[in-house]
Formats: C-alpha cells, structure tokens, sequence
C-alpha cells in the first residue's frame, strides 16, 4: 500500500456497510447488523464457496441447526467444546458450531458399503458459539463473533484412504483463497498440540495487513475412526467384514473472516473496497465498493 491503511472496523463503518451498535444493543457484544454491499458480499461468498464444492463432486446436505448432546459432542471431547455450544433451556436441543456436527451425524448407527465410499458432502450453515475463555470477544468487529456463515466439507471414507483425502480438503480450501487472491499460509499443527481427536491437522491462515499477522480462517482434519466411533458409524466390504470407517473435515469458506480479509487487502486509497474478480459475477458484474451520495 502506498497510502495509510484502515482496519475493516473503520473501512465498513465508514461505508456504511455494518452496524455494531445497533447489534450490541440488541443483542450484546460479538453480533453485527451487515447492511448493503456488505450483505450482497456475504451471500456471493457462499454462493461461490457452493459453487466451486458442487464443481468438483461434493453431495450439498443442508443440516438441522440444532443437535441432541450425543450428536453434538460426538465430534470431539465434550470438555472441549461445552463452553461454547449454546444450549436449549428445558430440552436437549443445542445450537450447531459447525456444520461439521450435523453432517457427521448423517449416518450415524448405519453401515454404509465401501462401494459408496467415499461420501463426499458440504453444507452451508449459520455457526453458533458462545467464545468463552481467556481470549474473549470483546473485539469490535467480524473476526471473532457469536454467529457466523459457513460452507464446511466433510467426508466419510474407507481407513487406507482418509491420507490422501486429507490432501483434496487441503487443494479445495487453497484454491478458493488463490481464485480470490488472498496471501495466505498453510501451518502443520505439530503432534504436541493435536487434540485428541485429531490424527493429522492444519490451519489455513490469513493475512492481515493491518495487525502484519495471519489468522485462522479454515481448519482441516483427519480424525480417522474417532468420531465415527463414538457414532457406530461402519463400512461393510463383500465378504460382509465390517470396519469402523474414517471421517475428516475442513472449512471451505468462513465469510465474516474472508470479508475481514477482503476488506483490509482489497481497500484502496479512497476507501473503496475492490470486489475480487472471482466475486464479481456474483456482485451483477460490479468491480467496487464505494460510498453511496446521500
């Protein structure tokens, strides 16, 4: 950049695009109003995250956005992830975090033949967390939230080939981000600091140029028979051998963050936000975001 540049609180404000107060009234911290371009630019994000997922074979499911406790904490250790689902008062109901709860719940008890594997699924879903804990969500803004829109990709596969499916997840997150040219880097998480649930994981990270950091924006994990286990979720071969079957997931597009990162990268000197090429058919053909004349 040749000119001072603006976080995506001061970009979007300044716009006219969010409204954080209104949001925080009503709602409280971690909730936004989005409004206009922004709003059109959110849709466009999962109508192109869908599009490129149904290209390339995906099965589009879209889920219940609310689980019973055995669906819901069967993705992962329960104390992991009790301080952020939000829960129905006076029934076993709790709202989604992710996509990734309800489609690994698609089949569970079943036992699918190997010949139907791999099962190749995305959904698009509104995310629900509460945040607690030492980082909070204090933060004005889109990067951290209590709701969110999501494309998840999720797949259900025989064991020897969860390995390499580990690295279509990988391609399909990578290319989104080079179709809508957003420096990125991929980061191995390290065995020391895999949770239990995870057999191999990485974070897929943005840049931002504001803070000169990258952030988490996707999340792809093999958890080879973890999950599916605690589901009953098996495959039968011809000979009528049953084996607990292989799951994994990865974000393909996360919008509240992706819109932070193409607020911030895409903004130019007038404070315009640039519409990225990949978006723009999505966007009636527009190349810009500017402030409307009143």
């Amino acid at each position: 950049f040749n000119f001072k540049i603006k976080n995506h609180v001061d970009l979007s404000e300044d716009l006219d695009l969010v409204d954080f107060q209104a949001s925080a009234e009503s709602a409280g911290s971690g909730f936004y109003y989005l409004k206009g371009d922004l709003a059109l630019l959110n849709q466009a994000l999962i109508r192109f995250a869908m599009d490129k997922m149904i290209k390339k074979g995906y099965d589009y499911i879209e889920p219940p956005l609310m689980l019973n406790e055995k669906s819901i904490f069967a993705s992962m250790d329960k104390a992991a992830i009790q301080d952020s689902v939000y829960s129905i008062s006076g029934e076993d109901l709790h709202l989604i975090g992710t996509a990734e709860q309800p489609l690994l719940a698609l089949h569970a008890r079943q036992t699918i033949p190997e010949w139907k594997l791999p099962k190749k699924y995305f959904s698009y879903s509104m995310c629900f967390r509460k945040e607690v804990g030492s980082h909070g969500i204090n933060e004005k803004g889109l990067w951290r939230t209590h709701q969110f829109n999501k494309v998840e990709q999720f797949i259900f596969c025989k064991p020897e080939d969860s390995k390499k499916l580990y690295d279509e997840l990988l391609k399909n997150s990578e290319e989104i981000l080079q179709d809508l040219k957003l420096p990125y880097r991929v980061l191995e998480i390290c065995t020391g600091d895999l949770a239990d649930w995870k057999f191999r994981s990485a974070d897929i990270d943005v840049y931002r140029p504001t803070t000169k950091e990258y952030g988490e924006i996707m999340s792809l994990s093999n958890c080879t028979d973890y999950q599916a286990r605690r589901l009953g979720i098996k495959t039968i071969d011809k000979k009528g051998n049953k084996r607990v079957l292989h799951t994994l997931n990865n974000t393909a597009m996360a919008t509240s963050r992706i819109m932070v990162a193409i607020l911030e990268n895409y903004q130019q000197k007038d404070g315009s936000i640039k519409i990225p090429d990949a978006l723009s058919p999505y966007m009636d053909g527009r190349k810009i975001i500017s402030k409307k004349a009143k």
